[in-house]
C-alpha cells in the first residue's frame, strides 16, 4: 500500500463517448491533480480483443473463453433488443450472464493487492467489488439498476425482486456508496430498504462554460441528450413540441418522424448558447420523480433556465428550474422569455453551476482518501 498521502486507485468504467464516460474521467482528473496514482480500467469493449474502437480486432471477441462467452451475450442482447415480448422474458437472463462473466474475467485480470481504494462507476461491473479483499471498494451508482429495468420494461415482476436483491449484495457490501445523484440515495433507503450507513454524498457535477447564452426573440428551446430510452418520454416530447414551434432536438437515435420532432442530429454542448431554455423530459414513474438528469447541469452550465417536469422532485433544490406541466409549458416559456425575467433566471442557473463545479462535487473525495489511509495503515 502506499503511505503519505498519495494512494493508489483503480476507476472501473465503461467509457462509451457519452455520458457514461463523463464523471469517471472527471474522478480521475480530480484525484491525478492531488497527486494520487490513478488507472482507468474501460470495461466497455471488455469481450473483444482491442479497445481500440475504429480497428478489426474492436470487432472480434478475444480468445480466451469467458471472453467468448460474453461476446456471444452481447450478440444475442442485441438481436432481441427489438422484439418487446423477447427482451422482457431474456433481459434478466443475459443480464445475469452479463455480470457474472463480467466479474470473473475482472476478478482475474486486474490486480488490486497494491491498491487502496477500487472504485466501480457500472452496474455491470459491479460484482467486482464482491471480490476485492485487500482494498477499500467504492461503489459510485449511476441510478437503483434493477428499479430503472422494471420501468424500463426489461424485467417481470419475479426477476426484478431477484435482480434487485443481487444489487443490494453490491450495495451494502462495499465500504463506501454514492449515487450519481444524491436523491437517488434517498430513493435506495425508501424501496430498497438498505440501512445507508455507508453512503457518502458524490453528486454529479459541472464546467460553467466562458460564453454563456443570451435572451432572443423568439425564445428557443433545445432538448440536448439521449433518446434511447423509455424514460426520455418521446411523447411528451413530442406533444410538447406541437404546443410550442421552436424546440430543436439534439441527440440519438433519430427519434420516429412520426413524432414530429425537429430533430437536429449530434452536436457539441457548445449548441447550448444560442438557446434561451433547455428541456427536460421524463416519465412519472417512482424512480424518476427522485431522478436526475445530468443535462439538467449541462443546460445550468451554459445559463439557461432549465424546464423540467412538475414531478420530479430533485429539481427543487437546483436554482434555475422552471417546473411545467403540458398544460402550462408554452405560457412558463412565453412568460420567462422577456428579457429583464430571462436574465435573472439565467443568473440564477449560472449560479447554480458556479456551486457544481466538478471542483466542489467531487470534494467527499479527499477526506474518503484520508480515511482509507487510516484505515488500511502504512
Amino acid at each position: 500500500m502506499t503511505t503519505g498521502g498519495r494512494k493508489r486507485v483503480v476507476i472501473v468504467c465503461q467509457l462509451d463517448g457519452f455520458g457514461n464516460s463523463v464523471k469517471p474521467v472527471e474522478i480521475h482528473r480530480y484525484l491525478t491533480s492531488r497527486g494520487h496514482e490513478v488507472r482507468l480500467v474501460d470495461t466497455y469493449r471488455l469481450s473483444r480483443s482491442s479497445a481500440r474502437p475504429a480497428t478489426l480486432a474492436a470487432r472480434l471477441p478475444r480468445p480466451r473463453p469467458y471472453h467468448v462467452a460474453l461476446y456471444a451475450v452481447e450478440v444475442v442482447g442485441k438481436l432481441t433488443r427489438p422484439v418487446g415480448i423477447a427482451r422482457r422474458r431474456l433481459s434478466y437472463h443475459l443480464l445475469r450472464a452479463d455480470f457474472w462473466l463480467r466479474r470473473r474475467i475482472l476478478r482475474s485480470g486486474l490486480a488490486l493487492n497494491d491498491v487502496d481504494l477500487v472504485i466501480c462507476e457500472t452496474p455491470y461491473d459491479s460484482g467486482l467489488l464482491l471480490d476485492v479483499a485487500s482494498a477499500e471498494t467504492m461503489y459510485d451508482c449511476p441510478t437503483p439498476w434493477a428499479d430503472e429495468l422494471l420501468y424500463e420494461g426489461r424485467l417481470t415482476r419475479r426477476q426484478h425482486a431477484r435482480l434487485r436483491q443481487l444489487e443490494i449484495d453490491v450495495l451494502e457490501s462495499v465500504d463506501h456508496l454514492s449515487f450519481h445523484w444524491e436523491s437517488y440515495a434517498d430513493y435506495a433507503r425508501e424501496h430498497y430498504r438498505i440501512p445507508g450507513s455507508n453512503l457518502v454524498t458524490l453528486n454529479w457535477g459541472c464546467s460553467p462554460a466562458a460564453i454563456r447564452a443570451r435572451p432572443a426573440s423568439p425564445a428557443r428551446v433545445v432538448y440536448f441528450g439521449s433518446l434511447s430510452s423509455r424514460f426520455v418520454n418521446l411523447p411528451l416530447l413530442s406533444r410538447l413540441s406541437r404546443s410550442y414551434p421552436y424546440i430543436d432536438v439534439y441527440g440519438g437515435p433519430p427519434p420516429d418522424p412520426a413524432l414530429g420532432i425537429r430533430y437536429r442530429g449530434y452536436a457539441s454542448p457548445d449548441v447550448l448558447r444560442d438557446y434561451q431554455f433547455g428541456l427536460i423530459t421524463c416519465v412519472d414513474d417512482p424512480l424518476r420523480r427522485d431522478g436526475f438528469s445530468a443535462k439538467h447541469l449541462d443546460y445550468l452550465a451554459a445559463g439557461l433556465p432549465v424546464l423540467v417536469p412538475a414531478w420530479r422532485r430533485s429539481a427543487e433544490a437546483l436554482a434555475g428550474s422552471l417546473p411545467y406541466d403540458e398544460k402550462s409549458f408554452a405560457d412558463i416559456v412565453t412568460r420567462h422569455a422577456d428579457p429583464v425575467a430571462w436574465q435573472r433566471v439565467s443568473d440564477e442557473a449560472y449560479a447554480q453551476a458556479e456551486r457544481l463545479r466538478w471542483e466542489h462535487t467531487l470534494r467527499p473525495l479527499d477526506a474518503l482518501l484520508d480515511t482509507t489511509a487510516a484505515a488500511v495503515g502504512p
